[in-house]
């Protein structure tokens, strides 16, 4: 059981006591536990909404030489706008931007993940929320092409 919730950990990056307890809702079931670790993820991503992300970053991408976007995310501390899984994330949306030319922050959030269409971008930013710990926002978003 102990080597199960330590993969439960590596896979889902949830706590040790969130994962033993993933477990013993799901009775064992590593698919259900990580189903149960993903719920309580989001629910907490949600809590964390309403809280103010001071801290930004910004993130260019360029694709071809022809289409550049310029990406303003923000996060409740600098220390979350240092570490790379915000940063990879800021990248993976600037890409989705340079990808769809969405018109507006709403409708970037509205979008399937270009790499997973089974996920829309806001549920991308609430798995990463609920995985960092902070609030995490697309501030604003520039995309140019020539």
């Amino acid at each position: 059981m102990k080597d199960l919730i330590q993969k439960l950990r590596e896979e889902t990056g949830a706590g040790i006591m969130d994962c033993k307890r993933a477990f013993d809702e799901a009775k064992g079931d590593m698919v259900r536990a990580k189903e149960c670790i993903k719920e309580k993820g989001l629910l907490k991503a949600a809590k964390k909404g309403e809280r103010e992300t001071g801290a930004g970053y910004l993130e260019t991408y360029v694709h071809a030489g022809r289409i550049g976007v310029l990406l303003e995310m923000r996060a409740e501390t600098d220390f979350v706008t240092k570490n790379e899984k915000f940063r990879a994330l800021a990248h993976e949306i600037a890409m989705q931007i340079a990808a769809s030319a969405p018109e507006s922050k709403e409708a970037l959030y509205k979008e399937p993940y270009i790499k997973d269409e089974k996920m829309s971008v806001e549920e991308l930013v609430k798995s990463a929320i609920a995985e960092i710990g902070e609030n995490i926002t697309v501030a604003k978003f520039t995309r140019y092409e020539v």
